[in-house]
């Protein structure tokens, strides 16, 4: 510290006569906190956030306004360090009182000749202004009213904490470097090291920082060399000069205590807390064993999957009952394409996996029971901008299936049959009530949102399953243990989500898409769904058991899409394994069924099989077959008025355009422009020509079943 040759002696005046009543009002200190006050106020700049358990789960900068960490008590702190700092900063601290008369008065008279003088603060001086604002220097020099305030407030100081108290409070407030505030900032940011593990060449260098933080290499060298030739340590020159290089470059990285859960540190930590006064310790539900486990497997389910142009995931575990987030992975980490995108929130094409909520509403209404006959046949519907034609994802049609097979094996065309009994407005409807927020109006999907056309997120999605899990009631999970805001609606009925819980566990309905061995075949209950989305930018696997709901999602944050990758060979295996490890020692059970169902056999003629089906009650069949009324043979592809495009790159003998009917198993037969074509099936090939063409389907003796006119251009 410097202060004019003049303020001295106005300095030494006052101290010499005595001070009169005003003087000594003007330098009166105001209120010191107490050593509890000042460790009770400290704040960290980081934001801890503390797993269900109380264990430190992620460290995140809250403030930036300096580098603080956590406080760090006199005995963690190096003993070289403390003594290079006492001898640099107040050689005499363990006997004066706070201040040093012997040092600051020589230091005096010794300068009265220059121009300014050193004012020699001790330890305890320069703590008043780190502990209370009112004593912080301002953009000048002291004055000596501030000046004898501040020695005032010294004498207080000592008064009121012991000695090592105040050493402590020192080293955890002041400034070493830049933004480095406190022992512990500037230990690991400038050496990486906590503050217990300082050795004697960084003590040095420490201790010269704290005269001027900012002071160049050279200085700061110069004055670590001239603390150890005054110790008496005999340090090498060159350890010295490493040390100082090190802290001055510029670059320095605090190392967290804990980087496990970045994006649930920031949902906490960045928001409730930013410009808060409260605590930047925040508990979570999240379970760090599972959380690193959950990790891990992500890690490597990835690493399997990087042949298939498979880069991203992420994944959530919530518990039924409670709503808690048990692990939340909304990346791989450092080695995703995106670091700071939420796969867990990003909006992504459904697919699949939004089809057990259009069936659970089709059993509500008792428009169908798991036992209904759905046609999984060639569609065709008509939409604005012309023909909407559903396909299952291997290309194969099974003909008649129950809604039971339809759901469990996923088909496609049965589910938009059932969406056009349930009605796109109460899909809709049903799904913005359980959180899905950001869809559009029913005319923008059409029949395509049973398939999943609408944009979801994997949190959406896992809160939906899990109202399944609850007996048809949806609440949103939660990552805090704060009183729940949100009271539990009613989605579904009991029953049907019974039933739809029924179906999805159901894993001989599901071998004729999936096959009887697969990543969905649980050796406990459980009840899961997967999706692909379109061009397989997409893969889900969401699930549930007795007491925890498992969501998962694998595709490419640039929206790249996979080669070769379902939702049962990219995320089921991951899902599966999480499942494996909460059941490892806990068994899962389906749940007691609703007293509204009833259990009855069921025949059906159609398709040779007898079974034990669950009902709504009112809603049994003894017998279920298909209506004996045969569907009408019409024409598929082209439809009538269509335009047809040669393609000038592909050679013409090579273009081919496919004409489809629907005719069953009757004989049929094509025309095209008054000619019979040679092919008698459902399916005939023909060679584009330029022109207008007319189309007729007709029966074997030639009667006209349908005709339509297209050109081709």
């Amino acid at each position: 510290m410097r202060i004019k040759k003049k303020h001295l002696l106005i300095l030494l005046l006052l101290l010499g006569v005595g001070l009169p009543p005003l003087g000594w009002v003007m330098t009166r200190p105001p209120a010191l906190p107490s050593y509890d006050e000042v460790v009770g106020r400290y704040r960290s700049s980081e934001g801890t956030l503390l797993d269900r358990k109380g264990r430190v789960l992620h460290q995140l900068r809250v403030d930036d306004e300096g580098r603080r960490l956590e406080w760090t008590p006199l005995d963690g702190i190096s003993p070289a360090l403390l003594t290079a700092v006492i001898q640099a900063e107040d050689r005499r601290f363990y006997q004066h009182s706070g201040v040093d008369w012997l040092s600051f008065l020589s230091a005096g008279w010794r300068n009265l000749s220059s121009r300014e003088l050193r004012g020699a603060s001790t330890i305890t001086m320069q703590l008043t202004g780190l502990i209370h604002p009112d004593l912080r220097p301002g953009q000048g020099r002291r004055s000596p009213v501030e000046k004898l305030r501040q020695v005032r407030a010294a004498a207080a100081i000592e008064q009121a904490l012991s000695k090592p108290q105040i050493l402590e409070c020192y080293l955890n407030l002041v400034t070493f470097r830049g933004e480095l505030q406190g022992i512990t900032a500037a230990s690991q940011g400038l050496f990486r090291k906590n503050p217990h593990g300082i050795n004697t060449d960084e003590a040095l260098v420490l201790a010269a920082l704290l005269r001027a933080p900012n002071a160049d290499l050279a200085q700061i060298r110069s004055r670590a060399e001239s603390l150890n030739r005054l110790l008496g340590w005999n340090q090498d020159r060159k350890g010295i000069g490493r040390c100082a290089e090190r802290a001055v470059s510029g670059l320095y990285y605090v190392t967290p205590e804990a980087d496990y859960a970045p994006h649930v540190a920031r949902k906490l930590l960045l928001g409730p807390l930013k410009g808060q006064a409260r605590s930047t310790k925040v508990k979570s539900t999240i379970d760090l064993d599972l959380q690193l486990y959950a990790a891990e497997a992500l890690r490597n389910r990835l690493f399997s999957l990087k042949s298939e142009n498979v880069e991203d995931a992420a994944l959530l575990v919530v518990e039924n009952r409670s709503g808690d987030t048990l692990a939340y992975l909304g990346n791989d980490g450092v080695r995703t394409t995106a670091r700071f995108v939420d796969g867990t929130e990003a909006l992504r094409q459904a697919g699949s996996i939004l089809k057990p909520f259009l069936y659970a509403l089709a059993f509500d209404a008792e428009l169908l029971t798991p036992a209904s006959l759905l046609d999984d046949s060639p569609l065709e519907i008509s939409v604005l901008g012309g023909i909407y034609r559903p396909r299952n994802y291997d290309d194969r049609f099974r003909g008649l299936v129950t809604a039971r097979q339809a759901l469990a094996s996923s088909l496609n065309v049965p589910a938009v049959r059932t969406l056009g009994l349930v009605g796109v407005d109460p899909f809709l409807a049903a799904l913005r009530d359980m959180g899905f927020k950001d869809l559009q109006g029913p005319d923008y999907y059409g029949p395509s949102l049973a398939l999943g056309s609408a944009d979801v997120c994997l949190r959406n999605l896992v809160d939906a399953y899990r109202a399944l899990a609850n007996q048809g009631r949806y609440a949103p999970s939660r990552l805090t243990f704060e009183p729940a805001r949100h009271v539990p609606v009613r989605i579904f009925s009991p029953e049907a989500a019974f039933l739809v819980g029924d179906v999805l566990s159901d894993r001989e309905s599901r071998e004729m898409t999936f096959g009887l061995e697969n990543p969905l075949a649980s050796r406990f209950w459980t009840a899961v769904k997967t999706g692909t989305s379109k061009d397989m930018r997409d893969n889900w696997c969401v699930g549930f058991s007795e007491y925890y709901t498992v969501g998962v999602w694998v595709g490419n944050f640039s929206g790249a899409p996979m080669w070769h990758v379902s939702g049962v060979s990219g995320a089921a295996p991951l899902w599966l394994e999480i499942m494996n490890y909460l059941h490892r020692s806990r068994p899962s059970r389906q749940g007691a069924r609703p007293p509204g169902l009833r259990q009855h056999e069921t025949r059906f003629p159609d398709l040779d099989v007898v079974r034990q089906e669950l009902y709504l009650e009112g809603t049994e069949s003894a017998v279920v077959k298909a209506s004996g009324k045969e569907a009408p043979r019409r024409i598929l592809y082209p439809v009538d008025g269509m335009i047809l495009a040669i393609d000038p790159d592909i050679p013409a003998g090579q273009q081919l355009v496919l004409f489809e009917a629907k005719a069953g198993q009757s004989d049929i037969s094509w025309r095209l422009d008054g000619k019979q074509l040679p092919d008698r099936q459902p399916t005939a090939r023909w060679h584009p020509k330029a022109g207008k063409h007319k189309l007729a389907l007709e029966t074997a003796d030639g009667q006209v079943l349908e005709s339509v006119e297209f050109e081709v251009r």
